[in-house]
């Protein structure tokens, strides 16, 4: 099976945000620096995140790394993470919303949307922009 999974990058920051999105979604977390896999050319990147890896008990995958100082890092607006489900799953959404959103910026209020569905965007105090889409119920 395929899977596709966001992989976020940051400048020094990865592990309070990996820890971050764990107290949002819950799961299992993996965190690996450089100096665990002898990767770090310069020594003020040996503690840094080279690759972490949280699976949701619900099957969300999330990834992130700190870009070593050796390389160009810009944050940025061009890559937004879409949460979506069905209305069953709207206490789940919900709540991944309230922590997301309650130490970032709300964007576009979580409500329901021309289309019908409940939809919200925000940008979490690390800078990463999510949409959160409740799909309207059926019938």
């Amino acid at each position: 099976m395929t899977r596709l999974n966001p992989y976020l990058n940051f400048r020094d920051e990865a592990r309070a945000a990996i820890e971050f999105y764990r107290d949002v979604f819950g799961g299992e977390l993996t965190i690996s620096t450089f100096a665990d896999f002898q990767a770090a050319d310069d020594p003020a990147d040996a503690d840094k995140v080279m690759h972490s890896q949280l699976e949701a008990p619900n099957g969300l995958v999330l990834m992130a790394a700190d870009t070593p100082s050796s390389m160009e890092y810009s944050s940025g607006s061009s890559i937004s993470v879409s949460l979506s489900g069905e209305q069953a799953d709207d206490g789940e959404l919900r709540g991944y919303w309230d922590k997301l959103s309650s130490s970032g910026t709300v964007t576009v209020p979580l409500e329901v949307a021309p289309w019908g569905d409940a939809f919200g965007m925000c940008v979490d105090r690390f800078g990463v922009s999510w949409l959160v889409n409740i799909a309207a119920a059926q019938g």
